[in-house]
């Protein structure tokens, strides 16, 4: 994980993994008996996707999209046994092709662990705007961050209700903003 972030810094979110309270309250309110198809956008070493793995409805349809090669393998020999799961190699600012390939028209929730904010606009608005309108109604855009609320108005221009968890236990500390409700891309102030 550090070489990957220390080659790919603004397209890999952190040098250490998300640590289990960070993952605890990306998942947090999450309705599992009712969510039928999740993806996941930058798994990294997949600590997020093991407890999805562990949580998720048997019926549920985990799509896991990591755009670096060696830890997108490393995720699909960690998860070739869940069958529920599937990993691919992609780019997530394509995550809305991908689910068409698949036939996936909407989905209950996106769980985010890129660093959104260090992204080029242009990736980055797409990521969200693709987001906003791919979740289903009563959906959520999660995003794991490390710097705490900071980026609110930028979550705001896609999302009508956005809120922030702090995460203290977490190195470095960060949180989770949970998102819901399009509002369609607003202009940047």
């Amino acid at each position: 994980m550090m070489r990957a972030f220390l080659t790919q810094g603004k397209r890999i979110a952190s040098f250490a993994p998300s640590s289990r309270f960070m993952a605890r309250k990306l998942l947090d309110g999450i309705d599992w008996a009712h969510a039928r198809s999740i993806v996941e956008l930058g798994a990294g070493t997949g600590p997020i996707t093991a407890e999805l793995v562990r949580l998720a409805h048997p019926k549920a349809r985990l799509v896991v999209i990591e755009l670096d090669p060696v830890l997108c393998g490393r995720l699909q020999a960690r998860f070739r046994e869940s069958p529920n799961v599937e990993v691919v190699l992609g780019d997530a600012t394509k995550f809305g092709e991908i689910l068409a390939a698949r036939g996936i028209p909407k989905v209950d929730h996106v769980l985010s662990g890129l660093p959104l904010p260090s992204f080029p606009a242009a990736a980055r608005d797409a990521i969200l705007e693709t987001s906003a309108k791919t979740i289903s109604a009563g959906g959520t855009f999660r995003q794991l961050t490390v710097m705490p609320l900071i980026y609110y108005k930028m979550y705001r221009r896609y999302f009508e209700d956005v809120r922030f968890r702090f995460v203290p236990f977490n190195l470095p500390p960060g949180g989770v903003y949970v998102c819901r409700g399009y509002r369609g891309a607003q202009p940047a102030k």
